[in-house]
């Protein structure tokens, strides 16, 4: 954003003389010099509000006009408090007519650079949110003692691996149609996009590393967001490995070596930086890639507001760096489908001979062949096949288990009437922790030994859902002798030695095999994931099958995977044809047929009833909205909801309603979201909490 777009001197209702101040006076009383040159600053102010989100005038006092630079955290009194800013911007005049309020400088390392600044103000834009809610994710807080480290420490990167600069894993884009012209473009510092669709078995680190170093030969930035940390540890090795040096920025380091690394990314001492969300706004110098792989992973969804994804910071980022844009995964989401179909972004997969070629053969329960053996397939966890495919598998290697869910009983329900089993005191769910345990509340903790169901006085329970705890001691009394061992998000395993052995995971916790792969896969509890009330429901659970699946070592050389789900599912049959691209096409399909996202641009609003009425009854009257070229917004709804975390208190009524509009009119959506806010705000009315391209719609 342009650092005089939108100036103007602090708003009427703001304007006293304790907001705007006399100017600064020294120890004596007399007025302290300005700067000679541009005195004016330009400074965001780190106020949340709706109606103030746009840059104000401050004056520079002559000691801070070499410090009070474009990108500075700068303390400014706003409204009669003090408040953090950063400098947008520096001119000779401002347009407010009376004195300004003279700003402070907190330290003189410019944290927020211009393509950040201008990155940040189109992703608030894009969510209607506001400037100041997305630098508090762009920028890191302030550690004073790492700023003040002179010369600047060590920073734990990852070292190149003694190659010549632009070389790049043999086939890591061979095997992709269109990847060496992919690769063509980065060298020559174009900005190409494309979506990676990866056949099993790829090393899908090698291929980011690869991407990387065909930017680096044209002397610009990589940005690789990854899911999890462990992914990013592997991101920057391959990076090693293809003789650019890596950076990994991750949001679990602590505040001082987060920032000593953010410093480090700022001052030009890496150009290729690789984490998970939180560095989807890392300074990067020159900025030529950004990469994202596994979209679809919910792990990409930023929880606080503005709620920004990862993948539209990257394309927002990419298009205003004129930067290139690849987002690659086994799967592919109904997002960059829609990418595909608009011709913005090109595809990158294999052709479908080698697709077949790399992938494991996969089995579903249920078919006539496992009817006439096992009568009773289709209804047991571990029906005979998956049982007998383990049993064969393991002589060759070890065997990996998915598990929808962590723990041990993670539901019950009682057994005469098939009602969830409750707590008696809070009504939370009661689930079992171990083999030895009793019934107990997950919310307040208390056992329930003496279970009564309140509906058929019944005191039996039984399993609704099957943890990976319980899995493991079943399958250890199935498979005596043979070790097994689980990993979950709580107690990860990176990985897993060659030998006999049966891996219990949930999704996203499979830990890395040898180099042969994973004899066999068996994923259990399909109808666990496919049975969510979730519009996603279909392609997470595809992805988290694939995820798992690519794992296994080609159907050639003996994998197998039993797929222990309904058979005439679409993702099941999609995962049997190894076809994410054709489950995605059809997904797309089907939402705009039913005008869903991303065919449609929706917006979801959520606050108490009696708020939520008004604030929707101003939004419908916006101009952005009412004279639309293809009229009126769909307003869906409302209908009651659950209050948010922070929100008023358990007895006032939650109302969600849905606010549609044609794809190609999201703008218009989004600018009368903003207005609405901007005008309640202001006149300090409630608001509704807005979420724009919700991660997910139940």
């Amino acid at each position: 954003m342009s650092g005089g777009q939108g100036r103007i001197g602090l708003v009427a209702g703001l304007a006293s003389p304790r907001t705007t101040g006399a100017p600064a006076r020294g120890r004596r009383g007399a007025p302290g010099p300005l700067a000679e040159r541009d005195p004016v600053a330009s400074v965001v102010v780190a106020v949340g509000l709706a109606h103030l989100d746009r840059p104000f005038d401050y004056a520079v006092p002559a000691e801070a006009a070499e410090t009070a630079q474009p990108g500075v955290r700068v303390r400014v009194r706003f409204a009669g408090q003090l408040v953090d800013g950063f400098v947008l911007a520096r001119q000779p005049q401002s347009t407010h007519t009376g004195a300004l309020t003279r700003l402070a400088v907190v330290s003189a390392e410019p944290v927020l650079t211009a393509d950040v600044a201008r990155a940040a103000r189109a992703v608030a834009d894009h969510y209607a949110g506001t400037l100041p809610d997305v630098l508090r994710l762009a920028v890191p807080p302030r550690h004073a003692r790492v700023e003040a480290e002179t010369p600047p420490a060590r920073v734990a990167a990852v070292s190149p691996a003694p190659t010549s600069v632009g070389a790049q894993p043999p086939g890591a884009f061979d095997a992709l149609r269109s990847g060496a012209a992919f690769l063509r473009a980065l060298r020559r510092g174009q900005g190409p996009a494309a979506v990676a669709t990866l056949p099993a078995g790829t090393d899908w680190p090698a291929l980011l590393a690869a991407a990387a170093a065909a930017t680096s030969a044209a002397r610009r930035g990589s940005l690789l967001i990854v899911p999890d940390g462990a992914d990013a540890e592997r991101v920057a090795a391959a990076c090693a490995a293809a003789g650019v040096g890596a950076l990994t920025l991750t949001a679990d380091l602590g505040p001082a070596e987060r920032y000593r690394r953010f410093l480090a990314v700022l001052r030009g001492q890496v150009a290729v930086v690789v984490g998970t969300r939180a560095a989807a706004f890392a300074p990067v110098a020159a900025l030529g890639l950004v990469a994202v792989w596994d979209d679809g992973d919910d792990s990409h969804a930023e929880p606080r507001t503005p709620a920004p994804h990862s993948r539209e910071v990257a394309r927002l980022r990419a298009a205003l760096a004129g930067a290139g844009l690849l987002v690659a995964g086994w799967a592919r989401t109904a997002e960059t489908e829609q990418w595909l179909r608009d011709g913005w972004a090109h595809p990158l997969q294999a052709p479908r001979s080698a697709v077949r070629a790399a992938a494991p053969l996969v089995r579903t329960v249920g078919d006539d062949a496992d009817l006439a053996q096992d009568p009773a397939a289709r209804a047991a966890r571990l029906p005979a096949l998956a049982l007998r495919t383990a049993r064969d598998a393991l002589d060759a290697g070890p065997v990996l288990v998915q598990v929808p869910r962590a723990g041990y009983l993670p539901g019950l329900a009682c057994a005469g009437c098939g009602a969830p089993a409750r707590c008696p005191h809070c009504a939370g769910p009661l689930s079992v922790s171990s083999g030895h345990a009793v019934a107990g509340c997950r919310w307040c903790g208390r056992p329930s030994g003496a279970f009564r169901c309140p509906t058929c006085a019944g005191t039996r329970l039984r399993a609704t859902r099957v943890g990976a705890g319980r899995t493991a001691e079943e399958l250890g009394r199935a498979f005596p002798g043979v070790a097994v061992r689980t990993s979950t998000g709580a107690a990860r395993l990176e990985r897993v030695e060659p030998g006999a052995a049966l891996v219990v995971a949930t999704p996203g916790a499979e830990p890395l095999p040898g180099p042969d792969g994973y004899a066999a896969a068996l994923l259990l509890d399909g109808w666990a994931l496919l049975g969510r009330a979730d519009l996603r429901a279909g392609e997470e659970t595809l992805r988290r099958w694939l995820a798992a699946a690519a794992l296994v070592r080609p159907g050639a050389r003996g994998g197998r995977v039993v797929l222990v789900a309904d058979p005439a599912a679409a993702p099941a049959q999609a995962l049997v044809r190894w076809d994410p691209a054709g489950a995605a096409s059809r997904e797309l399909d089907e939402r705009v047929a039913l005008s869903l996202p991303p065919a449609v641009a929706l917006a979801e609003l959520l606050a108490p009833e009696p708020a939520l009425a008004s604030f929707l009854a101003e939004l419908v009257v916006q101009p952005a909205l009412a004279q639309g070229p293809a009229g009126p917004a769909t307003v869906l709804g409302p209908v009651p909801a659950e209050a948010p975390h922070g929100g008023p208190g358990a007895d006032t009524a939650w109302a969600r309603v849905l606010v549609r509009v044609p794809r190609e009119e999201r703008d218009r959506l989004t600018r009368a979201l903003a207005a609405t806010l901007a005008v309640r705000s202001a006149r300090k009315e409630a608001a509704a909490r807005v979420r724009v391209d919700p991660a997910a719609i139940g």
